[in-house]
């Protein structure tokens, strides 16, 4: 008999993911302070269609029918994200009750269905009173950060078996910092390089105030795809292998090996050696989020190649991101490349050796925008989406690659930042006019692979 390729054996972990700006809504009760998205929100042209996260999916509220949703899915583990300004209103001093006690509920609640709760402790969204101080950009965060982990592990140690630190630092580096297309909408260039390091620094700072405060099973969620040159050409060579240490080793090296790419760490902030020291604490367990490869060239100045997303990219770049031609895409344009998937995953072990903890895939998913029929949302290619690349998944684990669970982006339909509600990557769609949930087809196939995983 052929062996099931999508049968990952009962131990495997089946999740789904969320963040809490893009789904709890509410963004004014419960003591709940500004945050950085709230203010970039109210920028005019900043987020497509004026949208908001005022209301989102409104979990705030309906967790309960979103955790039953969980619970008929099927999966072992709840991934969402504490609110910090929710927890800490300006960011500093004691805990809001009312958010902690939100979060009781949230935690209490998937464990009494027999979901194991994963939070995450920051998902983009600071606290605008330490915006307003320096943010990211101001080494004194990264012990604010460590008081709000220490505050969440009194709080929630005894209940949460598994924590993440920080969602894609890349992410806010690039986009928030250095060309502004997410919160804060700084454009710094290069110059948002010590952003980066000030959140790894939080990181390890993090990592030992919840292991001070009881937490264990801990690790890091970090955004992570191949990166192909354009060409063989020295110029795109350099220029692609500048862009992967940029946006791929900058994030990992110091949290698994200790140390920056070479040329990188010259531009951090502070005793970056001391740091580091504490930036490599050991982690439990690493979480790569995996969407799409990235092409990637010299400059050239065409832009009829480059492939930018819509954002002003600053002038003067080593490197171009270039349209990566011959692969269906999804509806957010984003290619469909299975095949990258095991790429990363295999740079991971070959690049890491001994030095690699365990994988967790802690976001993997698309942006499929079909609407109910009848009632029905017969999203085939996201179903297509889904099964291709846990195939790819499968195999890696079979060539010795060591994933223990994979978490589907996302549960719900969401505010997808700069891009407002125009993208939808739930397994259930959201009517953002009535709330209305609707489980998808795409929600029924996941359903089904997970039973079968566990007979």
């Amino acid at each position: 008999m052929t062996p099931d390729p999508l049968n990952f054996g009962p131990d495997f972990r089946w999740g789904v993911s969320t963040s809490a700006y893009q789904i709890e809504g509410a963004v004014t009760e419960g003591g709940r302070g500004p945050s950085t998205w709230d203010t970039f929100c109210a920028s005019p042209g900043a987020v497509l269609n004026g949208d908001t996260g005022e209301v989102a999916c409104d979990h705030y509220h309906r967790y309960a029918e979103d955790v039953g949703l969980m619970r008929d899915l099927g999966v072992d583990v709840y991934r969402f994200s504490f609110s910090w300004p929710r927890i800490q209103p300006s960011g500093i001093g004691p805990g809001n009750a009312d958010g902690l006690d939100f979060y009781d509920r949230l935690i209490d609640s998937p464990l009494t269905a027999g979901i194991q709760p994963a939070p995450t402790l920051f998902h983009w969204d600071t606290p605008q009173a330490l915006e307003d101080a320096g943010g990211w950009a101001s080494r004194d965060i990264t012990g604010r950060f460590a008081d709000y982990a220490a505050l969440l592990a009194e709080r929630f140690a005894d209940r949460v078996p598994l924590w993440m630190t920080i969602n894609e630092p890349v992410v806010l580096t690039l986009l928030g910092y250095a060309v502004g297309g997410h919160a804060p909408g700084k454009r710094l260039g290069f110059e948002a390089l010590p952003v980066a390091h000030h959140q790894l620094l939080a990181h390890g700072r993090a990592v030992q105030a919840l292991r001070a405060g009881g937490a264990s099973n801990i690790g890091i969620a970090s955004n992570h795809a191949p990166t192909w040159s354009a060409s063989d050409s020295p110029e795109d060579v350099a220029a692609a292998g500048f862009y992967d240490n940029l946006v791929n080793w900058l994030f990992a090296d110091p949290v698994l090996l200790g140390r920056y790419p070479e040329g990188l760490g010259e531009a951090m902030p502070g005793p970056v050696a001391e740091d580091l020291e504490v930036i490599s604490t050991p982690i439990d367990w690493f979480g790569l989020n995996h969407y799409a490869p990235v092409r990637v060239g010299a400059p050239t100045g065409n832009p009829d190649t480059a492939a930018t997303d819509g954002i002003p990219m600053p002038d003067g770049l080593p490197f171009e991101p270039r349209v990566l031609e011959g692969y269906p895409r999804t509806d957010f344009g984003w290619p469909v490349v299975p095949e990258a998937f095991g790429e990363i995953l295999q740079t991971f072990k070959t690049r890491y050796g001994d030095r690699l903890p365990p994988i967790y895939i802690t976001e993997n998913g698309c942006a499929i925008n079909d609407e109910p029929v009848d009632g029905v949302v017969t999203d085939q290619r996201r179903i297509d989406y889904l099964g291709a690349y846990l195939r790819v998944l499968k195999e890696s684990i079979d060539n010795g690659i060591d994933v223990r669970g994979y978490f589907q982006w996302s549960l719900l339909d969401n505010f997808e930042w700069a891009a407002g509600y125009s993208q939808r990557f739930g397994l259930v769609h959201v009517d953002f006019k009535t709330q209305a949930r609707t489980p998808k087809a795409s929600y029924h196939w996941y359903r089904n692979l997970i039973a079968k995983s566990r007979e």
